[in-house]
């Protein structure tokens, strides 16, 4: 989990860009295994681990809402020439998890706005964009772009 958050290309277009630590790695991972406003999923394909995925700031009781996030071994997906399909795999699983699984009305998330490509699958998934935001990260200024997908949006199997 934490070789893959570490590779150069999740860094890249991750608000945290800098080399994270074991220390760092296991105070969070301290600070999440027992949250239940979060859930930490390992994506696995073709019986291979591959991918994170998290839910957080889950509200579960009102209007089911949280938020997500994920990162995948870029570097073993790209040499196994599996990058894309692997991309579609987890979102189309964590958008299912999320209605299907949490049970959630609205899924929310953030991307950085030179990640165009991954901003152009969120379109294709029905995340809708919100008004972008400047944030200074790791020392560098990042424009960050709220994304949204409502149960009632969401791209049907």
């Amino acid at each position: 989990m934490l070789s893959w958050r570490n590779q150069e290309t999740n860094r890249q277009v991750s608000k945290t860009s800098h080399e994270i630590t074991a220390e760092e790695h296991a105070r969070w991972w301290s600070a999440v295994r027992d949250d239940p406003s979060r859930r930490v999923l390992v994506y696995v394909r073709d019986d291979r681990p591959c991918g994170v995925v998290t839910f957080f700031d889950l509200r579960l009781d009102g209007p089911r809402t949280g938020a997500w996030g994920f990162y995948l071994d870029a570097d073993g997906l790209d040499g196994r020439g599996e990058t894309l399909p692997a991309w579609l795999g987890v979102m189309r699983e964590a958008v299912e998890y999320a209605f299907d699984g949490l049970h959630l009305d609205r899924l929310d998330g953030e991307v950085l706005g030179h990640n165009t490509v991954v901003r152009q699958m969120n379109r294709r998934f029905r995340f809708v964009e919100g008004t972008p935001r400047q944030e200074l990260s790791d020392g560098r200024e990042i424009t960050v772009i709220p994304i949204s997908l409502a149960r009632a949006d969401r791209r049907q199997r």
